[in-house]
């Protein structure tokens, strides 16, 4: 049941946020205290937004003008979102983090703070919170798929009346066998976005296809031999969602299907509700989550969402002010993504054995403007906002996964790979060494299912980077205090190499890829640029280049910001997992993925293993040498601004526990 109806009559804000439902208002652990900040309540409801079709900052949302319920020459959307803000809007800090939320699913406060997500039962150390932060989650994808997903609302599209269709694309690798797999992006076992059904069962564009890797030639599989179906109490029934292979889906393959859809949805406009929202923020004097600034976060797919609102110009609201202030989007890699085309899939990505060729690792790459030597095309990530003057304070964050996972090295390298590319000074660009795309478990262990590894995961925390990341774009954006500069690997110092040159040790045991992601020369069809897909399938040009970190003798990378677990090592933290022969595919890799490789405990384990790296008792005289050296490597993180100050306790006390682990 709605509590409120909160109604923005301001003409200025009347054709962007029209009004605010909420849906709930609690206080935060029935009224803790946060330092200065104070009490903080929790708000959950529905933001509803009004687009003009006639504004030239509205123009590049893909259909807005065949939108259904055009009125008035404007179009109405609504997105869910949490809040989490102090009760006393003047006791914070002025700063708001507006979180685009991962398939609908909010996890910074979580992330950085430890705790619920939602701040229900448990806000952790609430850093957060008692540094005086307001934080927003707020819907964006149109098709996120669950109970508690935040949603996007958007209406779909005709044209001039009539029903749209296309052709749609999707594929998978699974880890097991099924008789059955879903019309929608399938990551982890979940479904990441439900996407479309079915239109038309029969039409013979309609196509399923297997194969044995990305590059691999397809087999269609007879029509016969498949249909949109899945099985009910034991009975075959048909389905618009659902596609049924006779002699069902092994793992360790590639299924690709296309089939015909309707009714697609206006999906950009989810960049206009980030762009006004924020701007409602600080300038609706009403507003519900006032702030002085306003700062972008997005990890992985919302990473790639934030570098793309950025390409497509949405950083400039429609009187041309400056939406988010700062920018941290967090393992994005190279990407953009499906998000502003008629029938977009906004969940899809980029991994080894799955989304493949989709439009994310698309040109241009770098933040300031680069030309591709083969078409002749030139651009930059940052071109629209440059000439709109709005370009944000912007964090570009990865970490070992992205290099080999999703072609990182393409943000800060020309793009015939021969030069390393120069930075703008509104830009940092890091890279968090040893870490893969989300942190393993503590202890290391294998992962499951999908993500069944030849070797252990890497177990290395993000949220002590995250942590920092937040306190200093906070401090740049409203004190002009400059971050830490970019730590990424370059060309020009060796740290950044070809395939070819990648110099892993040899391992006992492990095994090296012979391949990594790379950026995509893609064409959709004629319009595709104007965000009009025709050819599924597309047609697939030469590569750009794959550079990856460079490794030293114990398979460490050896650039970037490192963590003690890489400066003070116990291990090889290799920038891949290969898959489990059990799930198929032996020789590619696992999503997401970082291998850890102990090292042996003595010169004798390293002599009987034939291992070429050092031991652990060649490498520290015992337990207070290590910990020595860990404690001073921390003492550089803090120094550096990597690591905050009130962290360096806790960092410590790892090491110690990771000593005791890796030599009992």
């Amino acid at each position: 049941m709605l509590l409120l109806v909160a109604t923005l009559a301001s003409p200025l804000l009347e054709a962007r946020v029209t009004r605010v439902e909420i849906a709930s208002r609690t206080d935060v652990l029935q009224g803790m205290v946060f330092g200065d900040a104070g009490p903080y309540e929790r708000i959950t409801g529905r933001v509803y937004f009004s687009l003009p079709v006639s504004n030239p900052r509205n123009v590049r949302i893909v259909d807005l003008a065949n939108a259904v319920n055009l009125k008035d020459g404007k179009v109405e959307f609504s997105a869910d979102f949490l809040a989490i803000r102090p009760k006393d809007a003047r006791k914070g800090n002025g700063s708001l983090l507006l979180e685009v939320p991962n398939r609908g699913r909010s996890r910074i406060i979580a992330l950085v703070d430890g705790g619920d997500w939602d701040v229900a039962n448990d806000v952790g150390d609430a850093l957060l919170l008692r540094n005086g932060y307001t934080i927003v989650s707020l819907g964006w994808q149109w098709d996120a798929d669950g109970a508690d997903a935040l949603r996007f609302f958007a209406p779909i599209a005709k044209q001039l009346g009539e029903t749209i269709t296309g052709l749609l694309r999707g594929d998978v690798m699974l880890s097991k066998p099924m008789q059955e797999i879903p019309l929608g992006h399938l990551i982890l076992g979940n479904i990441g976005g439900t996407e479309y059904p079915v239109a038309a069962p029969d039409d013979p564009r309609n196509v399923l296809t297997v194969r044995d890797s990305r590059d691999a030639k397809r087999t269609v599989i007879p029509r016969s031999e498949w249909r949109f179906a899945q099985t009910v109490d034991g009975k075959l029934v048909a389905s618009d969602r659902h596609i049924h292979l006779d002699a069902g889906f092994v793992p360790g393959k590639i299924y690709e299907y296309v089939y015909v859809v309707a009714n697609p949805v206006v999906a950009g406009g989810g960049f206009a509700a980030v762009r006004d929202f924020a701007s409602y923020a600080k300038h609706a004097p009403d507003a519900i989550t006032p702030a002085a600034r306003v700062y972008g976060e997005g990890i992985s797919q919302n990473g790639r969402f934030l570098r793309d609102f950025l390409y497509q110009g949405f950083n400039a609201d429609e009187d041309g002010k400056m939406a988010l202030d700062g920018v941290l989007a967090h393992v994005a890699g190279a990407g953009r993504g499906s998000f502003n085309y008629r029938f977009a899939q906004p969940s899809r990505d980029s991994q080894p054995t799955s989304s493949v060729h989709f439009p994310t690792d698309i040109f241009p790459f770098t933040d300031q403007p680069e030309t591709d030597p083969v078409t002749g095309e030139k651009g930059g990530l940052l071109d629209r906002a440059i000439a709109d003057n709005t370009v944000p304070r912007i964090f570009f964050s990865n970490t070992s996964y992205e290099y080999w996972g999703r072609a990182a090295a393409l943000i800060h390298v020309t793009a015939d790979g021969e030069h390393d590319a120069a930075i703008s000074p509104n830009v940092r660009v890091y890279h968090f060494t040893g870490l893969q795309h989300f942190p393993g478990p503590y202890p290391p262990g294998k992962g499951h299912g999908d993500l069944l590894g030849q070797q252990p995961q890497s177990p290395l925390p993000i949220k002590y980077f995250w942590r920092a990341m937040i306190t200093n774009m906070d401090a740049w954006v409203r004190g002009n205090v400059p971050p830490p500069e970019s730590s990424y690997p370059k060309i020009a110092d060796g740290t950044l190499v070809s395939l070819s040159k990648y110099a892993l040790p040899a391992i006992p045991g492990v095994n090296k890829p012979h391949e990594a992601n790379q950026g995509d020369r893609l064409d959709f069809g004629p319009n595709w640029r104007e965000g009009i897909l025709t050819l599924q399938p597309p047609k697939v040009g030469k590569p750009f280049p794959v550079l990856v970190p460079q490794v030293d003798v114990d398979g460490n990378e050896r650039d970037g910001v490192r963590l003690p677990e890489i400066s003070v090592p116990l291990a090889t933290c290799a920038s891949w997992n290969l898959r489990d022969p059990s799930i198929g595919a032996a020789d590619q890799r696992v999503a997401f993925e970082v291998s850890n490789v102990p090292f042996p405990k003595t010169a004798e384990d390293r002599k009987k293993l034939g291992d070429p790296r050092k031991s652990i008792a060649e490498r520290y005289s015992g337990h207070a040498d290590y910990l020595a050296r860990y404690a001073r490597a921390v003492d550089a993180l803090v120094k550096q601004r990597w690591i905050i100050e009130e962290d360096h306790a806790q960092l410590v006390h790892r090491g110690e526990q990771e000593w005791d682990d890796a030599t009992k």
